[in-house]
Formats: C-alpha cells, sequence, structure tokens
C-alpha cells in the first residue's frame, strides 16, 4: 500500500441520505438528518439527479431535490453541516445556482456545503439539451463564477458565461466550502484548484490511498479528503464495512461518508453502524 497520512481533524462519519424512491416521504429524509444530528454524525449529503434515462434507485438517486430539501432540514436541525452528494454543475445555471447556494448558506447559518460533479449519464445530458463533452469544462467555470460572484466585484468574462454589470446578493459571511467527487485524474485535479474537500466513491482502501496520494501532489493547500462506502445490511457485510471504516481512518481518511440502503430499516442500521465505532 500506499504511504499512509493521519487525518487533518480525526476521522469522522458522514452519511448519504436515502433519496432513492418516489415512494418515501420527504419527511423521512428529514427524520433520518435529525437522528444523524443526534447521533453525533458530521455531515449528511443528498445527491443530485434531474432527468434520468431509468427509474430512481441506486444509481439515480436524488429524487428529491437536494437544495430545496436542504433548506428544510436546515430549519429542523442546528448543528450537523449539510452537502450535496454530488449536484450535477453542468446542469445547473450557474448564477441561479449561486443564489441557491447563497441562500442556502444563510438560512443553515454556514453548515452547508457545496459538493459537485461533472455527471457521468450522457443520457441525461441528452434529455436536457446539454453538452455532454464539455460538462467538465464548464464545472470548472461554474466554480469560477461562483467564487466571483461571492468573494469579487464588477464583470465576469467566461467561455460559456459572461456579464458587464449586476449586483450579487446575499454574500456569504464566510468561505461556502466546496467539496468536488470523482476518482479520476481531472476529478482530482479540480479538487486540487477549487475545492476545500475531496470525496472519492466505490474505492478500497488502498485504491482511497493512491488517489489522496495524488490529490497532495497536486496541492499544497489542506483539502479534506475523504470518500463513500455503502452498508444495506447483512451480517458478514456489516463486519465487512466496520472492517473497511477502520481502515480508511487508519489510512487517513478525514471522513468516511456511509449510504445504509433504502429508507425503510435505514434508521437502525445508521444507529447500529454508530455505535459500533464508538
Amino acid at each position: 500500500m500506499s504511504e499512509l497520512t493521519e487525518p487533518m481533524t480525526g476521522t469522522h462519519l458522514q452519511v448519504v441520505l436515502p433519496d432513492e424512491s418516489p415512494e418515501m416521504s420527504p419527511r423521512t429524509l428529514v427524520d433520518l438528518g435529525i437522528r444523524a444530528e443526534e447521533l453525533g454524525v458530521d455531515a449528511v449529503w443528498l445527491p443530485d439527479h434531474l432527468l434520468p434515462p431509468a427509474p430512481y434507485g441506486r444509481a439515480f438517486g436524488g429524487v428529491y431535490e437536494p437544495l430545496v430539501a436542504l433548506s428544510h432540514l436546515a430549519a429542523r436541525t442546528g448543528r450537523i453541516r449539510l452537502g450535496t452528494s454530488v449536484l450535477v454543475a453542468p446542469l445547473r445555471d450557474p448564477f441561479l445556482l449561486a443564489k441557491q447556494v447563497a441562500t442556502l448558506d444563510a438560512l443553515s447559518e454556514g453548515r452547508f456545503v457545496l459538493g459537485v460533479g461533472t455527471g457521468w449519464s450522457r443520457e441525461e445530458f441528452s434529455a436536457l439539451g446539454s453538452d455532454f463533452t464539455t460538462r467538465g469544462a464548464r464545472t470548472d467555470e461554474a466554480l469560477r463564477l461562483l467564487r466571483h460572484l461571492f468573494e469579487g466585484e464588477g464583470a465576469f468574462e467566461g467561455r460559456f458565461h459572461s456579464y458587464e454589470r449586476g449586483v450579487f446578493e446575499p454574500r456569504p459571511a464566510g468561505r461556502v466550502p466546496v467539496m468536488v467527487g470523482g476518482t479520476s485524474d481531472r476529478a482530482l485535479r479540480r479538487a486540487a484548484t477549487w475545492a476545500d474537500a475531496w470525496q472519492g466513491v466505490g474505492l478500497d482502501t488502498e485504491g482511497f490511498v493512491a488517489a489522496r496520494n495524488r490529490l497532495r501532489e497536486l496541492t499544497r493547500r489542506p483539502v479534506w479528503a475523504g470518500t463513500r462506502i455503502a452498508w444495506s445490511g447483512g451480517e458478514e457485510e456489516f463486519d465487512r464495512t466496520v472492517g473497511l471504516f477502520r481502515e480508511l481512518a487508519a489510512a487517513g481518511a478525514d471522513s468516511v461518508a456511509v449510504w445504509f440502503g433504502g429508507a425503510e430499516g435505514f434508521g437502525e442500521r445508521m444507529e447500529r453502524f454508530a455505535a459500533a465505532l464508538r
């Protein structure tokens, strides 16, 4: 295995909330977010899809729009961080996204984390009339535009979006954390350039260490490095997933986000997992 490092602040348990079924009441998301906060979970995440080519499920989570849902959850919680894992940035108008992010940052009193990715479903891009081939470049420009709107003044000129004059408010009181998701070298470069945090997915411990070390090569900035894993039931899988969490922690993961399967029984599985880590 490649070089191990200590996590920057200890390894934090995070939770990817279930958002795969249109039959699930949105109240379930809120109740699970509240339970996660009571358990001391660091952050909860919601996925994002707008018009997938197949029924929602594990591949296409994101039934409830994440920014709206997290705004509601912000009003019901007081400590836990709230984020998107991940919002498909090139499918969003960046000016509207900036307004939504700044508003959610204010509503949550600084607890929102904007997690972004470029998307992977060519069919979804086609259905929405969006160019799949430029999704990386448009994601980079969107992040640059958001930072300009939040922190800068004056005109902005980009390849896809520009403006000469205009007033943007509310400006966030502090820096809105950006998390970049993905395991490709391009995603790691994007995280090195723009992100406060990076989140992998589908990685074993060795894969996480290799990606994290590559990120460290690309930037000297302190970028929080985490990843996502899953446990949806089963005794053998429980032991394996708890073991994987501990391996990732020992390998220097700053956070490990866990998806606990479908909504039914999600809270009980989450509580059991959190208890096993104490």
